[in-house]
């Protein structure tokens, strides 16, 4: 099978190369050799790509601390299930799916992935794989965000930093369909973007002082730094700091300041996904490239507004 892999992490994106790769052989996922119990077997029709993944430690050592590369990167998938392993549940093959990967498993930059079954949620028949694959990282980021972390109540004021990119779009979306009053943040040339994508208010960060806004009950930051340093300073006594970024720098007292990878989860997966089919969630897509074109499109010279998806089949 074609795949993108990387060998070498002080070359980031530019050290990928498309290359031959072995497929994952049915044969064994069945016998449970060289598979882990409810794995299957996932026919990539489109993958998306975070862009700071290539400096997480699990692109490139396994969970024993193991050098795995040449490792093939990419998290989330939408595809068409094509082989089981023992112990899945509530899949069959033939059907569609979408979901996030294994950190420490070779991705979805392929036109095959073996993934977990349970961190996979069917996929209606209405809706493409190009839009479900972009909203798995950032549909489930911003809702356990919100959520789960952030507590979000109807009422509250909430400021989602980047949102104009596509996480901070859809944390904008939610918050706004939940009953937040939302406040978008980013540089001036996301302003109508984050606007278009829930946000009530826009503060441009190279231009505005974020201390001038009045007290907020939710920050959702993606940016860490003095950004998030900043921005601690504004959440209201009994407010929450909820960052992707690393542990926040500032814990101010009486207010809850949390740092949380995403998880898979099918049940948030169906919210996201229904919310789509309904309109009340639209994707933030910059770009659509084949797997032939990866390599370029993960390397863009010009920078991109939105999710970079990887469509490998119609």
């Amino acid at each position: 099978m074609k795949a993108i892999v990387v060998t070498d992490p002080a070359a980031g994106t530019a050290g990928m190369k498309l290359v031959e790769r072995p497929d994952p052989q049915t044969a064994r996922l069945a016998s449970l050799e060289g598979a882990n119990y409810g794995d299957v077997v996932v026919q990539v029709h489109a993958s998306g790509f975070t862009g700071d993944e290539l400096s997480w430690p699990s692109t490139w050592i396994d969970r024993l601390g193991r050098d795995r590369t040449p490792s093939i990167p990419g998290h989330e998938v939408a595809g068409v299930v094509t082989a089981l392993s023992y112990g899945t549940a509530g899949l069959s093959v033939g059907q569609r799916v979408f979901g996030l990967t294994d950190w420490t498993r070779d991705g979805t930059l392929a036109e095959y992935v073996v993934v977990e079954a349970r961190n996979l949620a069917p996929l209606p028949g209405d809706v493409d794989f190009t839009t479900a694959a972009a909203i798995v990282m950032p549909g489930l980021t911003a809702w356990q965000g919100l959520f789960e972390h952030g507590r979000l109540q109807a009422g509250q004021r909430v400021l989602v930093h980047g949102a104009a990119g596509a996480v901070g779009s859809m944390a904008s979306q939610l918050a706004r369909e939940a009953g937040a009053y939302v406040i978008g943040t980013g540089r001036a040339g996301g302003r109508q973007r984050a606007l278009d994508f829930g946000a009530h208010e826009f503060v441009d960060l190279e231009e505005e002082m974020l201390e001038d806004l009045d007290g907020v009950d939710l920050v959702f930051d993606v940016f860490g730094g003095d950004i998030g340093t900043r921005s601690a300073g504004l959440v209201r006594p009994g407010g929450t700091l909820v960052t992707i970024a690393g542990p926040p720098e500032a814990r101010p007292a009486g207010r809850r300041s949390i740092d949380f990878v995403v998880e898979p989860s099918r049940a948030q997966l169906r919210e996201v996904v229904q919310r789509v089919r309904d309109g009340r969630l639209r994707t933030n897509i910059g770009t659509v490239a084949a797997l032939d074109d990866a390599v370029a499109a993960l390397n863009p010279t010009e920078r991109v507004r939105g999710k970079t998806i990887i469509r490998l089949r119609p």
